[in-house]
């Protein structure tokens, strides 16, 4: 049970590496790599005079108090919108077991913004993980990897029931992964009519997760744009152009979901070459799709990753929704000068080299 003790989380970001928004429809796969940047969640008891639930973050200037009323959170002022939805979500479930929601003191601090930037990294997705997982531990509740993703799914469909909830199977299960996105509007349905702990344990139509191995001989680079972008502005985008449905949509998700199998063979068989031909194949659907539909996927930085990745054999691609955010790339991992002149010609076109890895574990305490 609660005590004075601290309970600390961490969960990595994530970047897409293959199948964007494909993956948004329930049952299309997609590819994700969890990333060496952070977001830490720490729980303690808060001054129940002071409030219910305090919530502070490095990215805040201020303290958001919060109080119970009818199962919710009510006096914040909205800037902690994941955190407020995963603390809702996991007391229901405490509520279900019969156990006391005590006031919760929760801190947040990230590495995944540097001097209030947003690298696209999935911020709200490896925050709402770890603040699961670290109110449910200092509560006394023991979450498996898969009840963690899908309290986690829970709080985040509540707000953005357009997203696939990619970045939380990444933050869960960290390393790379193949991942397959639930009907939320299903689970979303069967949560209220049957309740929580009923919807950790029912089936969920379309999702599935299983741990992929890193490519073969090949180094993952990634630039960072300088533009943040919105994932849920360009997928609502897509959605008010009538595209859902339509000849085109049918053709790429076709696609994709081909190039996507292909990848996760390659990365299974550890076809270097293969892999790349697949992310090749990748960036040429997302620049169709754009030159179709216009939503801006492909921003001219974006282009000159790519082109300085394809012009020394390698194979680049937006990660994400596009429109700004991160790119990545795979090159030869034995090659030291291509991927020195990749990331100088990044340099030039105003694309930022972040030094990231994949970060082999998810949650972390």
């Amino acid at each position: 049970m609660a005590g004075q003790r601290a309970v600390v989380r961490r969960a990595p970001g994530k970047l897409f590496v293959a199948g964007e928004y494909a993956v948004v429809e329930p049952g299309n796969q997609a590819i994700l790599v969890a990333v060496d940047r952070y977001i830490t969640v720490t729980v303690t008891e808060a001054d129940s005079a002071e409030a219910d639930v305090v919530i502070d973050s490095d990215l805040g200037s201020r303290a958001v108090r919060l109080w119970w009323r009818g199962g919710q959170l009510t006096g914040g002022d909205g800037r902690t919108p994941h955190v407020v939805s995963a603390v809702e979500t996991v007391a229901e479930l405490l509520t279900e077991h019969g156990l006391p929601v005590p006031p919760l003191s929760v801190s947040i601090s990230s590495t995944l913004h540097e001097n209030g930037r947003k690298y696209g990294l999935g911020s709200s997705g490896a925050v709402t993980v770890a603040t699961v997982d670290a109110v449910a531990s200092y509560c006394g509740l023991r979450l498996t990897p898969e009840e963690r993703f899908r309290l986690a799914m829970l709080a985040t469909a509540r707000l953005e029931p357009k997203g696939s909830g990619g970045d939380l199977a990444a933050g869960t299960w960290g390393g790379w992964i193949a991942y397959r996105a639930p009907d939320r509007t299903r689970v979303l349905d069967l949560a209220r009519a049957r309740g929580t702990a009923e919807a950790l344990r029912a089936p969920w139509p379309g999702f599935s997760v299983r741990r992929l191995p890193a490519p073969a001989g090949l180094s993952f680079q990634v630039g960072w744009t300088g533009s943040p972008a919105s994932t849920e502005a360009l997928v609502s985008g897509l959605h008010r152009r009538n595209w859902r449905g339509s000849a085109s949509h049918q053709k790429f998700v076709a696609t994709t979901a081909d190039l996507v199998q292909a990848a996760v063979t390659a990365l299974e068989s550890g076809d270097g070459p293969a892999l790349l031909h697949e992310i090749r194949r990748a960036r040429q659907e997302l620049a169709r799709l754009d030159d179709e539909v216009g939503l801006g996927i492909f921003t001219p930085a974006l282009t000159a990753l790519c082109d300085a990745a394809e012009a020394v054999g390698g194979a680049a691609k937006p990660s994400g929704a596009g429109g700004g955010d991160c790119g990545i790339a795979l090159l030869d991992d034995r090659a030291a000068h291509d991927i020195s002149q990749v990331r100088q010609r990044w340099a030039t076109a105003g694309v930022l080299p972040l030094p990231l890895r994949p970060a082999p574990e998810g949650i972390e305490a």
